[in-house]
């Protein structure tokens, strides 16, 4: 039996893609995951992640995606889709590319709705307009990527890939923080940003709430120095 496992990193910070991987191994091997020290991406230390990502894509099935923030705030505009229905729809098409090299019987994904029936049914629904011939035993679940191995590794890659493309940034645009709405250094690099350029960045999700609140809040402050 072949089981695969899904996972995404970066899906709640205002800079830089949403990444998403699956993996995908024989049922019996989930032991070679275990040895090789593969957990929840955000248990081990960056240098770990970057060793084990390294070992994974030279023995296991994989495909990753990166969800650009253009295309996660379209889908957040849209009547239709929201964060949740993109993941099952990028889960899908990643189900489907890989299943083209190895067919796969069973997958686990963590779930990020707080409905896993009406998740699943509609990843199955999706799955289904893709492919009537690919219909593995789908497992989504809560913390998916804590309990499974081959989450686990998919949350490794995920996050290895996410954490290369913020580095990306940073190297032609400077240290922007850890990109997360909490991060006081992240807040300042968006607001000397608008105040510089009276514009977003490029790469920052214009749907975000912090981001409309930074952006009003500068705004209004501009309107007020006006009128003074």
């Amino acid at each position: 039996m072949i089981i695969a496992g899904i996972d995404e990193a970066g899906r709640g910070p205002l800079f830089g893609p949403m990444v998403m991987a699956i993996v995908a191994i024989k049922k019996n091997e989930q032991g070679f995951l275990v040895d090789l020290g593969v957990k929840d991406s955000k248990q081990l230390t960056p240098e770990k992640r970057t060793k084990i990502s390294s070992k994974l894509k030279k023995t296991i099935n994989y495909e990753i995606v990166s969800i650009s923030p253009e295309e996660i705030d379209n889908a957040l505009i849209s009547k239709e889709l929201n964060l949740n229905w993109l993941e099952a729809i990028k889960s899908s098409e990643l189900l489907i590319a890989l299943n083209k090299r190895i067919k796969i019987d069973k997958l686990y994904l963590d779930c990020p709705s707080n409905n896993i029936k009406a998740y699943t049914k509609y990843l199955k629904n999706y799955i289904s307009t893709l492919s009537k011939s690919v219909k593995p035993q789908i497992i989504a679940e809560f913390k998916a990527d804590e309990i499974y191995p081959v989450v686990s590794a998919a949350s490794i890659l995920a996050k290895v890939e996410r954490d290369r493309e913020i580095q990306k940034l940073k190297e032609e645009y400077g240290d922007l923080g850890s990109g997360y709405p909490s991060d006081e250094k992240t807040r300042k690099f968006l607001k000397n940003w608008i105040k510089k350029h009276n514009d977003l960045p490029p790469f920052v999700r214009k749907t975000w709430k912090t981001v409309k609140n930074i952006k009003n809040e500068l705004s209004q402050k501009k309107l007020d120095s006006f009128n003074k």
